[in-house]
Protein backbone atom coordinates (compact mmCIF):
# COMPACT_ATOMS: atom_id res chain seq x y z
CA UNK A 1 0.00 0.00 0.00
CA UNK A 2 1.61 3.30 -0.97
CA UNK A 3 1.99 5.85 2.07
CA UNK A 4 0.69 9.62 2.16
CA UNK A 5 3.26 11.84 1.42
CA UNK A 6 1.68 14.38 3.32
CA UNK A 7 -1.48 14.81 5.82
CA UNK A 8 -1.94 14.41 9.44
CA UNK A 9 -1.93 10.63 10.03
CA UNK A 10 1.61 10.24 8.07
CA UNK A 11 3.22 13.50 9.48
CA UNK A 12 3.67 13.07 13.56
CA UNK A 13 0.02 12.63 14.52
CA UNK A 14 -0.81 9.38 15.62
CA UNK A 15 -3.30 6.37 14.07
CA UNK A 16 -4.81 3.50 15.24
CA UNK A 17 -4.10 0.32 13.27
CA UNK A 18 -6.72 -0.28 10.66
CA UNK A 19 -9.68 -2.53 10.78
CA UNK A 20 -10.00 -5.00 8.43
CA UNK A 21 -13.60 -3.61 7.47
CA UNK A 22 -12.07 -0.06 6.48
CA UNK A 23 -11.30 1.62 3.20
CA UNK A 24 -7.93 1.78 2.16
CA UNK A 25 -8.23 5.76 2.17
CA UNK A 26 -9.42 5.66 5.48
CA UNK A 27 -6.66 3.04 6.18
CA UNK A 28 -4.06 4.88 5.37
CA UNK A 29 -1.38 5.75 8.27
CA UNK A 30 2.29 5.85 8.18
CA UNK A 31 3.99 2.79 10.14
CA UNK A 32 5.81 4.80 12.15
CA UNK A 33 2.58 6.30 13.63
CA UNK A 34 0.78 3.46 13.88
CA UNK A 35 -1.33 2.25 17.19
CA UNK A 36 -1.17 -1.40 17.40
CA UNK A 37 -3.33 -3.64 18.90
CA UNK A 38 -2.15 -4.88 22.45
CA UNK A 39 -1.67 -8.69 21.11
CA UNK A 40 0.94 -7.04 18.33
CA UNK A 41 1.80 -4.19 20.64
CA UNK A 42 3.12 -5.63 23.78
CA UNK A 43 5.01 -8.39 22.48
CA UNK A 44 6.77 -6.41 19.93
CA UNK A 45 7.95 -3.94 22.92
CA UNK A 46 9.24 -7.03 25.19
CA UNK A 47 11.61 -7.70 22.18
CA UNK A 48 12.73 -4.76 22.85
CA UNK A 49 13.47 -4.42 26.34
CA UNK A 50 15.26 -7.84 25.88
CA UNK A 51 17.54 -6.20 23.37
CA UNK A 52 18.35 -3.27 25.29
CA UNK A 53 18.13 -4.34 29.03
CA UNK A 54 21.71 -5.60 29.15
CA UNK A 55 22.97 -2.48 27.80
CA UNK A 56 20.48 -0.50 30.00
CA UNK A 57 22.44 -2.20 33.48
CA UNK A 58 25.98 -2.68 31.91
CA UNK A 59 27.07 0.65 32.79
CA UNK A 60 26.02 0.94 36.37
CA UNK A 61 27.40 -2.48 37.09
CA UNK A 62 30.56 -1.45 35.49
CA UNK A 63 31.33 1.95 37.30
CA UNK A 64 29.72 0.91 40.60
CA UNK A 65 31.74 -1.85 40.87
CA UNK A 66 35.09 0.50 39.97
CA UNK A 67 34.02 2.84 42.76
CA UNK A 68 33.66 0.12 45.25
CA UNK A 69 29.56 0.26 45.87
CA UNK A 70 27.83 -1.86 48.32
CA UNK A 71 25.11 -3.99 47.19
CA UNK A 72 22.40 -0.49 48.22
CA UNK A 73 24.20 1.30 45.85
CA UNK A 74 24.41 -0.56 43.12
CA UNK A 75 20.67 -0.80 43.58
CA UNK A 76 20.13 2.85 43.14
CA UNK A 77 22.87 2.92 40.36
CA UNK A 78 20.87 0.23 38.27
CA UNK A 79 16.97 1.79 39.38
CA UNK A 80 18.31 5.43 38.48
CA UNK A 81 20.01 4.04 34.64
CA UNK A 82 16.83 2.73 34.16
CA UNK A 83 14.65 5.09 34.69
CA UNK A 84 16.42 7.83 32.88
CA UNK A 85 16.49 5.39 29.88
CA UNK A 86 12.75 5.48 30.14
CA UNK A 87 12.27 9.00 30.58
CA UNK A 88 14.59 9.67 27.64
CA UNK A 89 12.61 6.73 25.22
CA UNK A 90 9.50 7.94 25.84
CA UNK A 91 10.38 11.45 25.20
CA UNK A 92 12.39 11.01 21.68
CA UNK A 93 9.54 8.33 20.57
CA UNK A 94 6.76 10.80 22.08
CA UNK A 95 8.15 14.36 21.52
CA UNK A 96 7.47 17.55 22.71
CA UNK A 97 6.40 20.26 20.20
CA UNK A 98 9.03 21.14 17.93
CA UNK A 99 11.46 21.33 20.44
CA UNK A 100 12.68 17.84 21.56
CA UNK A 101 12.18 14.37 20.27
CA UNK A 102 12.62 12.34 16.78
CA UNK A 103 9.07 10.52 17.05
CA UNK A 104 10.86 7.76 15.86
CA UNK A 105 10.54 4.09 17.45
CA UNK A 106 14.20 5.09 18.92
CA UNK A 107 15.65 3.81 22.11
CA UNK A 108 17.80 6.03 24.16
CA UNK A 109 20.26 4.42 27.01
CA UNK A 110 23.24 4.90 28.94
CA UNK A 111 25.81 4.59 26.52
CA UNK A 112 28.71 2.08 26.83
CA UNK A 113 30.79 4.51 25.48
CA UNK A 114 31.53 6.60 28.43
CA UNK A 115 32.34 3.58 30.44
CA UNK A 116 36.22 3.93 29.64
CA UNK A 117 36.43 7.56 30.54
CA UNK A 118 34.53 7.42 33.51
CA UNK A 119 37.09 4.86 35.16
CA UNK A 120 39.88 6.54 33.71
CA UNK A 121 38.21 9.78 36.04
CA UNK A 122 37.46 7.12 38.92
CA UNK A 123 41.32 6.32 38.88
CA UNK A 124 42.53 9.80 39.04
CA UNK A 125 39.91 10.84 41.40
CA UNK A 126 40.24 10.79 45.40
CA UNK A 127 37.75 7.86 47.04
CA UNK A 128 34.41 8.86 47.97
CA UNK A 129 34.21 11.51 45.40
CA UNK A 130 34.58 9.38 41.87
CA UNK A 131 31.36 9.75 40.90
CA UNK A 132 30.65 13.37 41.98
CA UNK A 133 33.72 14.12 39.61
CA UNK A 134 31.82 11.34 36.76
CA UNK A 135 28.83 13.57 37.49
CA UNK A 136 30.14 16.80 37.10
CA UNK A 137 31.76 15.47 33.33
CA UNK A 138 28.83 14.39 32.49
CA UNK A 139 26.70 17.36 32.91
CA UNK A 140 28.55 19.43 31.50
CA UNK A 141 28.92 17.15 28.36
CA UNK A 142 24.43 16.88 27.80
CA UNK A 143 25.53 21.07 28.24
CA UNK A 144 27.81 20.83 25.36
CA UNK A 145 25.67 18.24 23.41
CA UNK A 146 22.21 20.93 23.72
CA UNK A 147 24.81 23.75 22.62
CA UNK A 148 26.06 22.24 19.55
CA UNK A 149 23.12 20.22 18.39
CA UNK A 150 21.48 22.60 16.05
CA UNK A 151 24.93 22.93 14.55
CA UNK A 152 25.83 19.47 14.45
CA UNK A 153 25.14 18.39 11.17
CA UNK A 154 27.95 20.80 9.70
CA UNK A 155 30.53 18.74 11.81
CA UNK A 156 29.57 15.64 11.29
CA UNK A 157 31.98 15.53 7.87
CA UNK A 158 34.40 15.51 10.76
CA UNK A 159 33.42 12.13 11.98
CA UNK A 160 33.55 9.70 9.23
CA UNK A 161 33.69 5.82 9.33
CA UNK A 162 37.34 6.59 9.54
CA UNK A 163 36.76 8.56 12.80
CA UNK A 164 33.96 6.50 14.26
CA UNK A 165 34.97 2.97 13.60
CA UNK A 166 38.09 3.73 15.44
CA UNK A 167 36.99 4.50 18.21
CA UNK A 168 33.61 1.93 18.77
CA UNK A 169 36.48 -0.74 17.77
CA UNK A 170 38.20 0.54 20.89
CA UNK A 171 35.42 0.97 22.74
CA UNK A 172 34.74 -2.83 22.49
CA UNK A 173 38.40 -3.82 23.00
CA UNK A 174 39.66 -1.29 25.97
CA UNK A 175 36.59 -2.92 27.81
CA UNK A 176 37.57 -6.12 27.20
CA UNK A 177 39.57 -6.55 30.99
CA UNK A 178 36.55 -5.91 32.26
CA UNK A 179 34.18 -9.02 31.34
CA UNK A 180 37.91 -10.79 31.40
CA UNK A 181 38.25 -9.51 35.45
CA UNK A 182 34.61 -10.60 36.09
CA UNK A 183 35.35 -13.87 34.92
CA UNK A 184 38.19 -14.31 37.48
CA UNK A 185 35.93 -13.52 40.51
CA UNK A 186 35.50 -9.74 40.42
CA UNK A 187 37.58 -8.52 43.23
CA UNK A 188 41.49 -8.86 42.28
CA UNK A 189 42.11 -8.33 46.48
CA UNK A 190 40.23 -11.66 47.12
CA UNK A 191 42.58 -15.05 48.00
CA UNK A 192 40.61 -17.22 45.44
CA UNK A 193 40.70 -14.30 41.95
CA UNK A 194 41.02 -16.33 39.58
CA UNK A 195 39.87 -19.53 41.07
CA UNK A 196 38.45 -22.50 38.56
CA UNK A 197 35.23 -22.51 39.66
CA UNK A 198 34.88 -18.51 38.72
CA UNK A 199 36.76 -19.38 35.17
CA UNK A 200 34.25 -23.05 35.09
CA UNK A 201 31.42 -20.64 36.12
CA UNK A 202 32.12 -17.97 32.91
CA UNK A 203 32.98 -20.80 30.67
CA UNK A 204 29.55 -22.17 31.25
CA UNK A 205 27.82 -19.05 30.87
CA UNK A 206 29.52 -18.08 27.32
CA UNK A 207 28.67 -21.51 26.32
CA UNK A 208 25.16 -21.21 27.22
CA UNK A 209 24.89 -17.99 25.19
CA UNK A 210 26.53 -19.50 22.35
CA UNK A 211 24.21 -22.53 21.88
CA UNK A 212 21.33 -19.81 22.04
CA UNK A 213 22.68 -18.29 19.16
CA UNK A 214 23.16 -21.60 17.02
CA UNK A 215 20.08 -22.93 17.83
CA UNK A 216 17.77 -20.42 19.49
CA UNK A 217 14.46 -19.01 16.74
CA UNK A 218 13.22 -15.92 16.87
CA UNK A 219 12.98 -14.40 20.47
CA UNK A 220 15.05 -17.20 22.01
CA UNK A 221 17.67 -15.91 20.13
CA UNK A 222 17.21 -11.90 20.24
CA UNK A 223 17.28 -12.63 24.34
CA UNK A 224 20.24 -15.07 24.46
CA UNK A 225 22.53 -12.90 26.07
CA UNK A 226 19.80 -12.32 28.72
CA UNK A 227 19.35 -16.18 29.06
CA UNK A 228 22.80 -16.25 29.69
CA UNK A 229 22.69 -14.43 32.36
CA UNK A 230 19.58 -16.24 34.01
CA UNK A 231 20.56 -19.55 33.48
CA UNK A 232 24.40 -19.38 34.66
CA UNK A 233 23.11 -16.84 38.06
CA UNK A 234 20.09 -20.29 38.28
CA UNK A 235 23.49 -22.53 37.99
CA UNK A 236 25.58 -20.46 40.70
CA UNK A 237 23.17 -21.10 43.63
CA UNK A 238 23.85 -24.44 44.47
CA UNK A 239 27.71 -23.78 44.81
CA UNK A 240 27.27 -20.65 47.29
CA UNK A 241 28.09 -18.11 44.41
CA UNK A 242 25.24 -16.08 44.30
CA UNK A 243 24.55 -13.81 46.70
CA UNK A 244 21.21 -12.48 47.45
CA UNK A 245 21.87 -9.47 50.06
CA UNK A 246 21.10 -6.87 47.83
CA UNK A 247 17.20 -8.34 46.48
CA UNK A 248 16.41 -8.84 50.55
CA UNK A 249 17.37 -5.27 51.47
CA UNK A 250 16.44 -3.73 48.62
CA UNK A 251 12.91 -1.59 48.79
CA UNK A 252 10.05 -2.83 46.29
CA UNK A 253 9.36 1.14 45.36
CA UNK A 254 10.89 4.04 45.58
CA UNK A 255 12.12 7.05 43.85
CA UNK A 256 15.51 8.10 43.34
CA UNK A 257 16.69 10.96 45.25
CA UNK A 258 18.48 13.78 44.07
CA UNK A 259 22.46 13.70 44.52
CA UNK A 260 22.03 10.55 46.29
CA UNK A 261 26.37 9.66 45.52
CA UNK A 262 27.62 13.41 46.35
CA UNK A 263 27.27 16.71 44.70
CA UNK A 264 28.59 16.85 41.03
CA UNK A 265 32.45 18.21 40.95
CA UNK A 266 33.42 19.75 37.80
CA UNK A 267 37.42 19.12 36.69
CA UNK A 268 38.47 20.18 33.55
CA UNK A 269 40.30 17.61 32.15
CA UNK A 270 37.30 14.85 33.08
CA UNK A 271 35.39 17.29 31.41
CA UNK A 272 37.68 17.17 28.50
CA UNK A 273 37.50 13.39 28.28
CA UNK A 274 33.64 13.23 28.31
CA UNK A 275 33.00 15.95 25.79
CA UNK A 276 35.05 14.17 23.37
CA UNK A 277 32.87 11.32 24.23
CA UNK A 278 29.96 12.99 23.59
CA UNK A 279 30.85 13.89 20.25
CA UNK A 280 31.20 10.21 19.04
CA UNK A 281 28.05 9.73 20.97
CA UNK A 282 25.98 12.55 19.00
CA UNK A 283 27.87 11.03 15.92
CA UNK A 284 26.02 7.62 16.28
CA UNK A 285 22.69 9.15 17.45
CA UNK A 286 22.64 10.94 14.25
CA UNK A 287 23.35 7.65 11.86
CA UNK A 288 21.10 5.60 14.20
CA UNK A 289 18.33 8.45 13.11
CA UNK A 290 19.49 8.51 9.54
CA UNK A 291 19.41 4.65 9.24
CA UNK A 292 15.78 4.64 11.06
CA UNK A 293 14.91 7.00 9.12
CA UNK A 294 15.34 5.09 6.31
CA UNK A 295 13.82 1.79 7.53
CA UNK A 296 11.21 3.39 8.47
CA UNK A 297 10.28 4.89 4.97
CA UNK A 298 10.25 8.50 6.92
CA UNK A 299 13.44 10.34 5.88
CA UNK A 300 14.94 11.89 8.93
CA UNK A 301 15.79 15.52 8.01
CA UNK A 302 18.00 18.32 9.85
CA UNK A 303 14.81 19.29 12.09
CA UNK A 304 14.34 15.82 13.24
CA UNK A 305 18.42 15.14 14.18
CA UNK A 306 18.36 18.00 16.12
CA UNK A 307 15.23 16.99 17.84
CA UNK A 308 16.67 13.85 18.62
CA UNK A 309 20.05 15.55 19.62
CA UNK A 310 18.31 17.63 22.11
CA UNK A 311 16.67 14.41 23.78
CA UNK A 312 20.26 13.17 24.58
CA UNK A 313 21.77 16.32 25.77
CA UNK A 314 18.84 17.04 28.02
CA UNK A 315 18.93 13.26 29.38
CA UNK A 316 22.50 13.34 30.23
CA UNK A 317 22.43 16.90 31.86
CA UNK A 318 19.40 15.69 34.05
CA UNK A 319 20.50 12.27 34.73
CA UNK A 320 23.50 12.69 36.69
CA UNK A 321 20.67 14.28 39.06
CA UNK A 322 19.58 10.63 40.19
CA UNK A 323 22.29 8.64 38.98
CA UNK A 324 22.27 8.24 35.47
CA UNK A 325 25.22 8.40 32.61
CA UNK A 326 25.89 10.00 28.99
CA UNK A 327 22.66 9.20 26.87
CA UNK A 328 22.69 7.83 23.17
CA UNK A 329 20.80 5.88 20.87
CA UNK A 330 21.14 2.14 21.36
CA UNK A 331 22.20 0.69 17.82
CA UNK A 332 20.51 -2.84 18.94
CA UNK A 333 17.15 -1.89 18.51
CA UNK A 334 17.46 0.15 15.45
CA UNK A 335 18.47 -3.80 14.14
CA UNK A 336 15.35 -5.03 16.31
CA UNK A 337 13.00 -2.42 13.94
CA UNK A 338 14.71 -3.48 10.75
CA UNK A 339 14.06 -7.11 11.51
CA UNK A 340 11.13 -7.08 12.90
CA UNK A 341 9.28 -4.38 10.32
CA UNK A 342 7.23 -3.57 13.36
CA UNK A 343 8.31 0.59 13.23
CA UNK A 344 5.28 2.10 15.01
CA UNK A 345 7.22 4.58 17.49
CA UNK A 346 4.29 3.67 20.43
CA UNK A 347 5.85 0.07 20.49
CA UNK A 348 9.29 1.72 21.88
CA UNK A 349 7.54 4.01 23.93
CA UNK A 350 5.36 1.51 25.77
CA UNK A 351 9.30 -0.14 26.18
CA UNK A 352 10.21 2.95 27.70
CA UNK A 353 7.21 2.82 30.20
CA UNK A 354 8.48 -0.36 30.98
CA UNK A 355 11.97 0.65 32.11
CA UNK A 356 10.51 3.81 33.41
CA UNK A 357 8.33 1.29 35.80
CA UNK A 358 11.60 -1.17 36.67
CA UNK A 359 13.39 2.12 37.64
CA UNK A 360 11.09 3.21 40.03
CA UNK A 361 11.01 -0.57 42.07
CA UNK A 362 14.06 -1.01 43.00
CA UNK A 363 13.92 -4.47 43.80
CA UNK A 364 13.49 -5.15 40.16
CA UNK A 365 17.26 -4.05 39.60
CA UNK A 366 18.23 -5.50 43.25
CA UNK A 367 17.50 -8.76 40.70
CA UNK A 368 20.07 -7.46 38.39
CA UNK A 369 22.68 -6.47 40.89
CA UNK A 370 22.60 -10.63 42.43
CA UNK A 371 24.57 -11.66 39.00
CA UNK A 372 27.35 -13.26 40.16
CA UNK A 373 30.88 -11.61 38.73
CA UNK A 374 31.92 -14.84 36.75
CA UNK A 375 28.12 -14.54 35.03
CA UNK A 376 29.18 -11.47 34.22
CA UNK A 377 32.15 -12.10 32.91
CA UNK A 378 31.04 -15.48 30.62
CA UNK A 379 28.22 -12.49 29.27
CA UNK A 380 30.57 -9.57 29.48
CA UNK A 381 32.74 -11.34 26.69
CA UNK A 382 30.00 -11.79 24.04
CA UNK A 383 28.77 -8.17 24.70
CA UNK A 384 32.01 -6.21 24.74
CA UNK A 385 33.43 -8.16 21.63
CA UNK A 386 30.27 -7.33 19.80
CA UNK A 387 30.54 -3.90 20.38
CA UNK A 388 34.20 -4.40 18.68
CA UNK A 389 32.94 -6.24 15.90
CA UNK A 390 30.78 -3.06 15.25
CA UNK A 391 33.45 -0.79 14.54
CA UNK A 392 35.04 -3.19 12.37
CA UNK A 393 31.83 -2.99 10.43
CA UNK A 394 32.37 0.52 9.85
CA UNK A 395 35.91 0.55 9.22
CA UNK A 396 34.50 -1.66 6.39
CA UNK A 397 33.15 1.36 4.96
CA UNK A 398 35.87 3.89 5.45
CA UNK A 399 37.88 3.31 2.36
CA UNK A 400 40.56 1.45 3.61
CA UNK A 401 42.25 0.78 -0.01
CA UNK A 402 43.79 4.60 0.17
CA UNK A 403 46.66 4.18 2.32
CA UNK A 404 46.14 7.32 3.92
CA UNK A 405 42.90 5.84 5.71
CA UNK A 406 44.81 2.56 6.32
CA UNK A 407 48.01 4.70 7.94
CA UNK A 408 45.42 7.00 9.96
CA UNK A 409 43.26 4.14 11.52
CA UNK A 410 46.33 2.04 12.43
CA UNK A 411 48.04 5.24 14.18
CA UNK A 412 44.54 6.27 16.26
CA UNK A 413 44.24 2.32 16.87
CA UNK A 414 47.73 2.03 18.48
CA UNK A 415 47.15 5.72 20.34
CA UNK A 416 44.06 3.63 21.92
CA UNK A 417 45.80 0.60 22.87
CA UNK A 418 48.95 2.53 24.66
CA UNK A 419 47.07 2.72 27.91
CA UNK A 420 45.76 -1.10 27.80
CA UNK A 421 49.09 -2.07 27.16
CA UNK A 422 50.76 -0.43 28.77
CA UNK A 423 49.25 1.34 31.97
CA UNK A 424 51.41 3.47 33.25
CA UNK A 425 52.88 4.99 29.73
CA UNK A 426 51.41 8.56 31.09
CA UNK A 427 52.27 8.65 34.71
CA UNK A 428 54.98 11.03 34.25
CA UNK A 429 52.32 13.29 32.36
CA UNK A 430 50.16 15.88 33.96
CA UNK A 431 46.94 15.13 36.11
CA UNK A 432 44.90 16.30 32.71
CA UNK A 433 46.69 14.81 30.35
CA UNK A 434 46.34 11.51 32.32
CA UNK A 435 42.95 12.05 32.26
CA UNK A 436 42.52 12.32 28.31
CA UNK A 437 45.45 10.08 27.42
CA UNK A 438 44.49 7.16 30.13
CA UNK A 439 41.72 7.06 28.49
CA UNK A 440 41.97 4.75 25.17
CA UNK A 441 38.55 6.07 23.57
CA UNK A 442 39.55 9.70 24.10
CA UNK A 443 43.13 9.35 22.99
CA UNK A 444 41.85 6.91 19.98
CA UNK A 445 39.23 9.21 18.83
CA UNK A 446 41.49 12.82 19.44
CA UNK A 447 44.25 11.36 17.41
CA UNK A 448 41.72 9.74 14.68
CA UNK A 449 40.04 13.34 14.44
CA UNK A 450 43.58 15.31 14.14
CA UNK A 451 44.87 12.39 11.60
CA UNK A 452 41.44 12.96 9.18
CA UNK A 453 41.68 16.75 9.64
CA UNK A 454 45.42 16.33 8.06
CA UNK A 455 45.20 14.21 5.93
CA UNK A 456 41.73 14.86 4.55
CA UNK A 457 40.67 18.15 5.23
CA UNK A 458 43.62 21.14 5.33
CA UNK A 459 45.13 21.96 1.98
CA UNK A 460 43.03 19.09 0.42
CA UNK A 461 40.56 20.32 -1.79
CA UNK A 462 41.24 18.49 -4.96
CA UNK A 463 42.00 14.79 -3.65
CA UNK A 464 39.08 12.86 -2.53
CA UNK A 465 37.96 13.16 1.21
CA UNK A 466 37.07 10.43 3.65
CA UNK A 467 33.70 8.96 3.40
CA UNK A 468 31.02 10.80 5.04
CA UNK A 469 28.89 9.14 7.75
CA UNK A 470 26.66 6.58 6.30
CA UNK A 471 23.11 5.49 7.86
CA UNK A 472 23.61 1.97 7.33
Amino acid sequence: MALPAKGPASAEGPCSAPSTTEAPSQAACHPVDEKLPASRLVPAALQHIAAMYAGVVTPPLIIGQAVGLDAAGMTRLIAASLLIAGCATILQTLGVRNFAGNRLPFVNAASSAGIAPMLAIAETSAPGRQLPAIYGAVMVAGVFCLAIGPFFGRLLRFFPPLVTGVVITLIGVTLMPVPVSWAQGGDKTAADFGAMKYLALAGFTLVVVLMFQRFGRGFLKQIALLLGLLIGTLAAIPFGMADFTALREAPVAALPTPFAFGAPEFQPAAILSLCIVMLVLMTESSAGMLALGEICDRPSDGKTITRGLRTDGIATLLGPVFGGFPTSAFAQNVGVVSLTRVRSRYVVAVAGGALLVLGAFPVLGAVVSMVPMPVLGGAGIVLFGSIAVSGIRTLSEAGLDDSSNIILVAVALGAGIIPLAAPTFYAGFPAWAQTVLGSGISAGALVAVLLNLFFHHLGTRSRHTAPALKSS
